[in-house]
């Protein structure tokens, strides 16, 4: 599942379309989820390459999911920070395999990135937390049944057994949270579990999740978090809440209205973005 010579294919292919290639590197990646690829339109100087033109990249099968690589530069002032997005992604409930949905991360830092921010939409477990809301993800729990480690270990990515303790990073957590504070945005810090999805969680589910700890579930992220941290990357992960679990009193949620709830959610997320953009870009080789 560690597939170091597709991820190498379509580096190359995407560093040849990319104007400047290898010379204009963006030490800070995003990925972006459900209901929230509008960030890009927040990017100076953006250049996007579809997922399509890649050979052998993953396409997602999900509406909301556009498929889309985009270089540009992110946060306030004239220059901006240089940022590499994954307007997108795939899922192990679309039948694609952990190696597919984490090929995005490691094509990331095949082209240079050191900082990934990760996004989601999330239903909130945490009776305390609203929809709406954004969450930064303090831990999570991988409840997806797979791993992206599994199999043969490619050594230049990392090594066989990587240390998960502090999965997301402190620093970028503190800075998240008070850069939230700073811009008046309500920011969670919660527990993520990841599950395979694409059935919706059940009462009892509900209820088993908070038990273990969990704030927040979502169908994506946690096998992107363990590769990024098997290729040495700093990674802060933050959750739109579009939905809020209560197993007492469970009601359906359509997926527009996840949507919906993301975009909404996605205005904050994006203002959070571009201030937080500056500072974890600048230390992205540190």
């Amino acid at each position: 599942m560690q597939n170091s010579q597709e991820v190498q294919r379509v580096v190359e292919a995407l560093r040849a379309a990319l104007p400047g290639g290898a010379s204009e590197k963006a030490p800070l990646g995003l990925i972006l989820g459900t209901g929230l690829s509008g960030l890009t339109a927040r990017l100076t100087d953006a250049c996007s390459v579809p997922y399509a033109d890649l050979p052998g990249f993953p396409l997602s099968s999900v509406d909301s999911h556009q498929g889309a690589f985009v270089r540009g530069r992110l946060g306030r002032g004239e220059a901006g920070v240089p940022v590499l997005v994954q307007q997108g992604r795939c899922h192990l409930y679309e039948g694609r395999s952990p190696a597919q949905v984490c090929m995005g991360v490691r094509v990331m830092a095949g082209l240079g990135v050191r900082t990934l921010i990760i996004t989601n939409a999330a239903g909130a477990l945490n009776p305390r937390f609203a929809a709406g809301d954004l969450m930064c993800m303090a831990d999570l729990i991988n409840h997806t049944g797979v791993s992206p480690l599994a199999g043969p270990n490619c050594q230049a990515w990392g090594e066989r057994f990587p240390d998960m303790s502090a999965p997301f990073d402190p620093f970028l957590q503190a800075l998240a949270l008070q850069t939230a504070l700073k811009l008046g945005i309500r920011l969670e810090r919660g527990v993520y579990i990841g599950v395979h999805g694409p059935e919706m969680e059940s009462p009892a589910e509900t209820r088993m999740y908070r038990q273990w700890g969990a704030d927040a579930v979502g169908m994506s992220t946690v096998l992107e978090v363990i590769a990024a941290r098997h290729l040495g990357l700093r990674v802060l992960g933050i959750s739109c809440l579009t939905n809020k679990n209560l197993p007492d009193c469970m009601a359906p949620v359509p997926l527009e209205q996840v949507i919906a709830v993301a975009c909404r959610a996605g205005e904050k997320l994006a203002r959070l973005l571009e201030e937080l953009a500056a500072a974890s870009g600048q230390g992205a080789d540190n």
